[in-house]
């Protein structure tokens, strides 16, 4: 009864959408805003009051994109362009009758999330060639958010750039005052009078999530997608020259180690200075060199309980690495709330380098990163040294990365990754390769396909590996589908990239709808019900090892940006030897089970936020709940708390029937002076081996990427003999010279 009443929820659903909805192809005449060249230097304050800004015609007529596509936009943006002959200054007045009270930002944090924030940003394309965007976002108290994108797939969002804004909030609306220097921008030489860059300019007036555009695009796309761009044009930016950007540091430590056995303890402490070079050697060359790189001021990794048979994927944190990471993170990743399946194929991940497989930091003696970028091609490589300790042996490695533009939208390439690591204590060295070509197809605007063939050869393994997949895409207003086939063979090693697991052939499809029918209440923007399924099988058998479909039945998208869905979630699972989450050892065989879930959250730019979800049902040959809650205060923008917790309760599991109950819980703490001095504090405790983190982070950025930091981190978790803990305290100075 529930599947047919879900195949005909499901086709009615389909049909009937109105023209507004749908997806339109971008304008052939593209609108125009036209810059006027200034010979002072503004003083950038968040005050549109020095007379260049009154010669410089507005721009206005932004368009809704959601919740209404293609309709006036009830709040009114108004635009305008300068520029001298050092930086292209932008200003914009984001009118609302409320003024201040309609005002949300709940932090001050760099980066901060777009879907909590009152936001202003730019969209900048200098190649022109419709794909490639460098984004400058900021919310009414200045904050900064870049990033960088190409065809609106591939993004580099802990990019940080060299740019000023600051802002005024009024009792009509608020301010936002750009200078971005032309060094930080990246495009072409051209003859005099002839520059035109793509651009876009984009709004979200959170406290009715109305987000608009000054060159309107699909809702079903970002606004990224620069086809959909308009032109920026009167400009005359100096010609592309060398710059180079000098980033040196000094950094000091103390560390201590407590032995509770016999209640002594070690401490140490030393210094160290190191940098890295940023040579900027045209618009389209770039070239960073490091030496003793240091990654002290990053944050701490977030623990998890890890109950699934996929290894954890724990992100990059440190900023030489965030740098262009698209174009060497080319593989198969799962998107938000797993589109496009859970499966995770990367031949290169930053993390394998100058980390253990514990997380713990190794020395980076030095490298370097070369980046080509231009309309037709992009192509770049990394060269590390690692060194070594007691038990590490000292490792070269080596990327080399190609991507090749084909017409407007496709493109293919390749990439190879090299690990030479050195012997020692009798052992001898080892060396691993992975080779891997790929392509992106787009065959229509919602339609396209991702594919990668990868090969591995290690010195230690059995054998060469292989893996690859093929992941089909369909994303319009009204319809997210994907279909993802993939295969990792039991040899397949890269040492220097990631994958979730080995020796399986996956099968994953699932989609959602997108209902946005006038019969839904004000409250509610849209019904998205849809299907998951994971199905893998061994490789070398053939024998199916799991096989999940959770079905979707409900998802509710609130008009403020909360949510409430449920899922229901049959599984097939086949353990071909002992499986051990959390420590509770379940025996082979197959398991069959069944298991339900509800999650909510609520609007993430009020002062009190929270995200609760729970799961309950079968889990192998026992029960499993899990509880889970975030709770989020934010009073001012410049105060925040984050409490979360989690709960795993194992009722009569695994080999000895166990009852266990797995507690996880932070408290996270952010103390904002301004959007350029904070003091932030995270505690993380796991009661799994009793483990627990601090981290405490005083940040100042006393001029533009220059920072001053106070770190201090602890550690501790129980071992059989006895309880380990490490403090470390640790300051460091950062200073940034452009030359």
């Amino acid at each position: 009864m529930k599947k047919t009443f879900t195949i005909l929820l499901l086709c009615t659903f389909v049909h009937d959408y109105s023209i507004a909805q749908e997806i339109f192809k971008p304008d052939s005449v593209r609108k125009k805003v036209t810059a006027v060249r200034t010979d002072v230097h503004l003083k950038i304050d968040g005050h549109l009051d020095e007379p260049g800004w009154q010669i410089a015609l507005p721009v206005t007529n932004f368009t809704q994109v959601e919740p209404f596509q293609g309709e006036k936009v009830n709040f009114d943006t108004e635009v305008r362009v300068l520029y001298n002959r050092d930086y292209l200054y932008v200003g914009a007045f984001c009118r609302d009758p409320q003024g201040k009270k309609a005002i949300r930002v709940p932090d001050l944090r760099r980066d901060f999330e777009f879907q909590a924030h009152d936001i202003f940003g730019i969209a900048i394309d200098g190649f022109n060639d419709k794909r490639n965007a460098m984004a400058f976002v900021t919310n009414p108290y200045g904050s900064q958010h870049d990033l960088l994108g190409f065809d609106d797939r591939l993004f580099d969002v802990d990019w940080d750039g060299r740019w000023i804004v600051r802002t005024h909030r009024l009792d009509s609306g608020w301010v936002a005052e750009f200078a971005i220097p032309w060094q930080t921008l990246r495009y072409p030489k051209m003859p005099e009078g002839q520059y035109v860059w793509g651009i876009n300019f984009f709004r979200n007036r959170r406290a009715t999530n109305e987000l608009s555009a000054w060159s309107p695009h699909p809702r079903a796309f970002g606004v990224l997608r620069m086809e959909y761009a308009g032109e920026l044009t009167g400009i005359q930016p100096p010609p592309p020259s060398p710059n180079v950007q000098v980033i040196p540091y000094v950094l000091q430590t103390v560390d201590r180690y407590p032995f509770a056995a016999n209640g002594s303890e070690r401490v140490q402490s030393s210094s160290k200075v190191g940098g890295e070079v940023k040579w900027a050697i045209n618009s389209n060359s770039v070239l960073d060199l490091t030496v003793n790189t240091d990654f002290a001021q990053a944050d701490a990794d977030r623990q998890v309980n890890n109950l699934t048979r996929f290894s954890v994927f724990f992100p990059e944190r440190r900023q030489f690495f965030l740098e262009n990471a698209s174009l060497f993170g080319a593989g198969l990743a799962p998107e938000d709330n797993l589109v496009g399946g859970a499966m995770r194929i990367q031949p290169f991940f930053s993390r394998r380098i100058g980390l253990d497989e514990e997380g713990n930091p190794l020395p980076i003696v030095a490298g370097a990163r070369y980046v080509y970028r231009s309309v037709q091609r992009n192509y770049g490589g990394i060269l590390m040294r690692q060194g070594g300790d007691a038990t590490h042996a000292p490792v070269t490695y080596a990327v080399g990365r190609y991507s090749h533009n084909i017409g407007k939208q496709n493109r293919s390439g390749a990439i190879v990754t090299y690990r030479d690591e050195e012997g020692m204590n009798g052992r001898a060295g080892s060396r691993n390769m992975v080779a891997a070509a790929d392509a992106f197809i787009r065959f229509s605007q919602e339609l396209n396909l991702s594919t990668m063939v990868i090969q591995s050869i290690d010195t230690d393994s059995a054998g060469n590996g292989f893996a690859g997949f093929a992941q089909l895409r369909y994303n319009s207003n009204n319809l997210v589908a994907w279909l993802t086939q993939s295969v990792v063979t039991a040899n397949f090693n890269p040492k220097t990239g990631f994958v979730s697991r080995s020796n399986v052939i996956a099968t994953t499809p699932g989609f959602f709808f997108i209902v946005r029918k006038p019969w839904i209440p004000k409250f509610i923007r849209g019904l998205e019900p849809g299907m998951f399924s994971e199905v893998y099988f061994n490789v070398q058998t053939g024998a199916l090892q799991e096989a999940r479909i959770a079905f979707n039945p409900l998802w509710v998208a609130l008009q403020s940006g909360g949510f409430l869905g449920v899922f229901i979630d049959p599984t097939f699972q086949r353990l071909e030897e002992t499986f051990s989450p959390v420590g509770i050892n379940i025996s082979a065989g197959d398991y069959h089970y069944l298991r339900g879930s509800i999650m909510a959250g609520s609007d993430r730019s009020k002062k009190v936020s929270y995200f609760a979800s729970t799961t309950w049902g079968g889990y192998y040959d026992g029960k499993l709940w899990t509880i889970e809650g975030n709770i989020r205060v934010a009073p001012v923008p410049h105060f925040q708390m984050n409490f979360r917790y989690e709960n795993n309760r194992f009722r009569s599991v695994g080999v000895n029937r166990e009852n266990a109950d797995v507690h996880l819980w932070s408290v996270e703490s952010r103390m904002a002076f301004n959007p350029r001095l904070q003091l932030i504090g995270f505690y993380q405790f796991n009661s799994s081996a009793n483990r627990d983190i601090w981290n405490v982070r005083l940040s100042w950025e006393f001029r533009p990427l220059s920072f001053v930091y106070l770190v201090f981190n602890q550690r501790g978790f129980d071992t059989i003999n006895e309880r380990q803990q490490s403090q470390h305290l640790i300051g460091k100075v950062t200073y940034l010279r452009q030359f």
